[in-house]
């Protein structure tokens, strides 16, 4: 059942899914050998929620405790594999965990991810690390899957990470070509078969009760018919496989939402074949999916090992490479990873919060509500039909309503957090204060800043603001360098760049002094530079013929970035600390797009499927220089026409100018803006660079870890199956240099020529296919799009030092919260001095994942836990405020780096004591539904024998708060601090 597709939740609630939970409940109640499994939480929560009668609880308990009704996966959706990001999939994940242990007491052990458009390596790793004993996956390559079933293969264990290896291995199964849905061909009928309940009707239920396209029922007449055609795609279906099990799904999308039906034609259909099973050769049974695997389990054949590749991109035919998703929706991939990294702040600032101020003034149910309402929002969008963009435009706007109001909804906590008094005794931020009477003032405004990440940090923010002149000062009154200029977004407002010193988990308040009049003298404002840009006129393409006579520099402590006046363009980059050169242009190119499925393939939300190679997208350009002593900025612009008023596309280049400072000078920050486009038009970002890397690419899966992409040839369509998604990461690379571009949303990337790495950041589209336009899946997006990509260049050995963390700085960038409107100066009763918290500080390899208070209330203990479900006292639980979610993640892969490759050990008890005294820690599994002491999952024969190695070196004493972290672990843990007496 889609979360969001076609239909908003809303309406497929009403129109089915309830249903589905209504009928089948009954239905299982009904007959002990039945058996149904659930996958998405999130229509399961609002139907348990808002539809479910106490009955129907009742009997949801009893059938979920006798194995009955089984939940699959577990998380809020089935996510998506290729534009998700590893945040997000562990947030959804663990939510639905969450929800379905505190109120059953189980924990999902098997997949059912059928649906996704490829299958990402990260997913088997993170579903190990949940607990999982089985994978289950189905859309993968067509010509593949046709080789794997002829020979056997859909079957195997999958070391989805190379630093983790068998540690997390997996079974993983292959759906077959007939995928996740029953088969509908009946050779006897002109219906489909075997989907007895019909289609599923919108608006609107059907008051009769009878649906479109109904298959034949099972009588006595047709029964023999039936089996006879069940049992063929069985035994078909059987030679494609190593055991003599064969899973057969019965049901699809939208299915069993008035399943007495459903159930009273398979019934006397499962019972006609086992009584004439001599004759078939076939015995039939409802399984749930952990029966089925199970009984393969059992088997105790040995099984082949999959490395850590993945099965993207995706093709279902020859014409169809299922690449054009990776930038569909481009607004709504930012704003749902905007969102993420919004809530992770909260999040740790809540934290702190709660465990400094248990009795202060922000109400901890309105906090976690707030929370929540996030976390729902962003774990929701992360289905397979959301990030992704291939949902109806109603659909999506339904998506990027729930995310703008939740996190309106945590604006205002994050505001309650920074400014109210956290006790009696405690000022607030804001001070006692009045204003100064008398004295003709300057403006004054204040802004919090919060680095969400657990390390210390000295960065660049930029506020816009509205006044030409200002000055900002620290919460010690101490000047702080910045810099002020014309913003590159708007002609009356300007961009203030401010450097910024924050430790791990810290904020900060800074005061803004505005004036109309520039600085004089040797004024405290003079350490705010005022930047003038010097603008370059527009060069056409037409005029081209000689270039790189006029060239201009722009010097970091790490880069002489070369500009050519003849283009306008980027001409070179020299990275100076082995002084190498790097011819390098960037500009923009345009895919066109068939629109008539009569003329040839198409594209669409899901599909890219180019007319002809890239062409340039602009016919002129136009630059301007910003030098500064923060930041020096370059403006691009590109122009449709010679003569265009205005621009179709930009790029704002910023470089960081800290000479001295402790400033990182290697990111080059840069901005676009694209749109509205030209209609059937996609367009890349063009990076050309003199790299000889063979068109071969290395993107992200899921921002965990690193893949090789060579580039392949195919019969058909080899544009479009080279282009692969970019969560955060993507790079080329020869034996000298490598050109590394992270961002803050998902994409498409390809080297479709050497030295070459191309970003679609932009997809405006609209085609005749009758199928699209009933659904409304054209993709014609107008919107104006403006993403962020950080560049770096320079040697393999520097750059893997830094990718992964500029990815997650990228990715967690510091909260920015202006805290008043400009107005006259506050004079303070008592000034405040400085007293920043206390920062938590991690060593360079180590993320803080996760710092929350996930409120679900159960006991650690699972027999304890489990008697009080089953109880029933007391089942509506209050959340458990005490208990906090930690997750560290080792960045980098074994070998990667001679010295941020090590395992690296941690006092947990120092680490946090920023935050308060660790009492209690405790290590669970990713969800944190497991105690890590008793999980064991199941261990799979594998041909190379290898032992699963489970052994962790921590908490070696009741008092020791030790742990050791290996290449790519994520470690995750329940901790309870001592309470603070004031």
């Amino acid at each position: 059942m889609d979360v969001g597709w076609v239909y908003t939740i809303q309406e497929s609630m009403h129109a089915y899914a309830a249903n589905v939970y209504t009928t089948v409940t009954e239905e299982l109640s009904k007959d002990k050998e039945r058996r149904f499994i659930a996958v998405e939480q999130e229509f399961f929560r609002l139907w348990w929620d808002t539809v479910a009668t106490d009955s129907h609880k009742r009997q949801v308990r009893q059938l979920v405790k006798e194995g009955r009704l089984e939940f699959i996966i577990g998380g809020q959706v089935m996510h998506d594999e290729a534009v998700t990001d590893l945040d997000d999939e562990i947030l959804q994940m663990t939510e639905g965990h969450g929800f379905l242990y505190e109120t059953f007491g189980v924990r999902p052990q098997f997949s059912w991810h059928v649906d996704p458009f490829g299958a990402s390596s990260t997913t088997p790793v993170l579903f190990a690390l949940a607990g999982f004993n089985a994978h289950l996956i189905s859309r993968i390559d067509y010509d593949l899957k046709d080789t794997m079933q002829k020979k056997k293969k859909l079957q195997f264990v999958w070391r989805g990470s190379p630093s983790l290896k068998e540690k997390q291995q997996i079974f993983t199964h292959t759906m077959d070509q007939f995928s996740y849905c029953t088969p509908s061909h009946l050779p006897f009928s002109n219906s489909s078969g075997f989907y007895w309940n019909g289609v599923a009707l919108f608006p609107d239920p059907p008051k009769d009760g009878v649906y479109p396209n109904m298959s034949l029922p099972v009588t006595k007449e047709t029964v023999h018919a039936y089996a006879q055609t069940m049992v063929e795609n069985i035994k078909q279906r059987a030679a494609w496989f190593r055991t003599n099990h064969v899973l057969w799904p019965w049901g699809c999308d939208k299915q069993f939402y008035n399943s007495s039906v459903q159930f009273n034609n398979m019934d006397p259909l499962m019972k006609y074949i086992n009584q004439n099973s001599k004759e078939f050769g076939v015995t039939v049974q409802y399984a749930s999916l952990s029966e089925y695997f199970q009984a393969i389990y059992q088997t105790n054949l040995v099984w082949e090992v999959r490395g850590s590749e993945d099965f993207l991109p995706y093709s279902t035919e020859p014409y169809q490479a299922w690449t054009g998703f990776y930038a569909s929706r481009n607004v709504l991939k930012g704003v749902a990873r905007q969102a993420s990294s919004q809530l992770h702040a909260a999040e740790t600032l809540f934290t702190r919060y709660r465990i400094s101020f248990p009795d202060g003034p922000v109400a901890k149910d309105w906090a976690l509500d707030k929370l929540r309402a996030l976390r729902w929002a962003v774990s929701e969008v992360q289905h397979h039909d959301g990030i992704t963009g291939t949902e109806s435009p109603k659909v999506a706007d339904m998506y990027l309503q729930h995310l703008v109001q939740a996190m309106m909804g945590v604006e205002e906590l994050l505001a309650a957090l920074f400014l109210l008094p956290h006790n009696l005794d405690i000022p607030s931020i804001l001070g006692s204060r009045h204003h100064r009477k008398g004295v003709h003032q300057i403006l004054e405004q204040h802004v919090i800043v919060y680095n969400p990440l657990a390390w210390n940090i000295t960065t660049i923010i930029n506020v816009t603001v509205n006044f030409p002149n200002a000055a900002v000062f620290d919460d010690d009154g101490q000047p702080v360098p910045a810099q002020i200029q014309r913003s590159a977004q708007s002609n009356v407002t300007y961009d203030l760049f401010i450097v910024v010193d924050l430790g791990g988990l810290q904020h900060r308040k800074y005061s803004i002094k505005f004036s109309d009049k520039p600085c004089s003298g040797r004024s405290k404002c003079s350490r705010t530079y005022k930047a003038k840009g010097v603008l370059f006129e527009r060069r056409r393409v037409q005029d081209w013929a000689r270039t790189g006579r006029k060239l201009l520099p722009v010097l970091n402590e790490c880069y002489k970035l070369m500009f050519d006046q003849d283009t306008n363009l980027l001409h070179s980059i020299t990275y100076l600390e082995e002084n190498r050169r790097v011819r390098m242009t960037q500009d923009f190119w345009e895919y066109h797009a068939n629109g008539d499925v009569k003329a040839g393939p198409i594209s669409d939300n899901y599909i890219f499927s180019a007319n002809g190679s890239a062409v340039q997208a602009y016919k002129a350009v136009e630059m301007e220089i910003i030098p500064g002593k923060i930041v020096s900025e370059i403006r691009q612009y590109f122009y449709r026409e010679e003569s265009d008023k205005d621009y179709a596309y930009s790029i704002t280049t910023r470089i960081p100018e800290c000479f001295g400072t402790r400033l990182r000078c290697h990111r080059l920050e840069q901005t676009y803006s694209l749109g509205p486009l030209h209609l059937n038009t996609e367009v890349v970002l063009m990076t050309s660079t003199a790299l000889k890397n063979n068109r071969t690419l290395h993107t992200d899966d899921n921002g965990y870890q690193m893949m090789k992409r060579p580039y392949r040839k195919f019969t058909n369509n080899t544009l479009a199956r080279n282009y692969f998604p970019m969560v955060r990461t993507a790079y080329i690379e020869d034996d000298l240099s490598r050109l590394v571009l992270v961002s803050d949303r998902a994409h498409g990337v390809s080297s479709q020529a050497n030295g070459q790495l191309e970003v679609m950041l932009h997809r405006r589209l609209w085609n005749n296919l009758a199928w699209n336009l009933g659904y409304n899946l054209t993709l014609n997006d107008s919107s104006v799009v403006r993403p962020t990509l950080w560049m770096l260049l320079g040697s393999i050995s520097a750059t893997s030092r830094l990718y992964q963390r500029e990815a997650v700085e990228l990715q967690h960038r510091p909260v920015i919260m202006p805290i008043d409107q400009p107005q006259r100066p506050w004079q303070e009763k008592e000034p405040r001095g400085s007293s920043p918290v206390r920062s938590v500080v991690l060593p360079p390899n180590l993320h803080l994942l996760s710092l929350n208070i996930p409120g679900w209330n159960y006991s650690s203990n699972h027999n304890i836990h489990l008697n009080h479900v089953h109880s029933g006292k007391g089942l509506r639980s209050e959340p458990d405020y005490d208990r906090v979610l930690l997750r560290i993640m080792h960045l980098f892969e074994e070998g990667e780096d001679p010295e941020l490759s090590k395992p690296v050990t941690i006092n947990l008890k120092d680490v946090l004591q920023g935050i308060g005294e660790v009492k209690v820690l405790e290590e669970r599994s990713l969800t944190g539904t497991w105690d890590i002491t008793s999980l064991q999952r199941w261990k799979w024969k594998t041909a190379d024998n290898s032992e699963t190695k489970n052994k962790r070196c921590w908490r070696c004493g009741d008092e020791d708060f030790t742990v050791t972290i290996s290449p790519k672990e994520i470690r995750t843990f329940f901790i309870h601090f001592s309470p603070k007496n004031f």
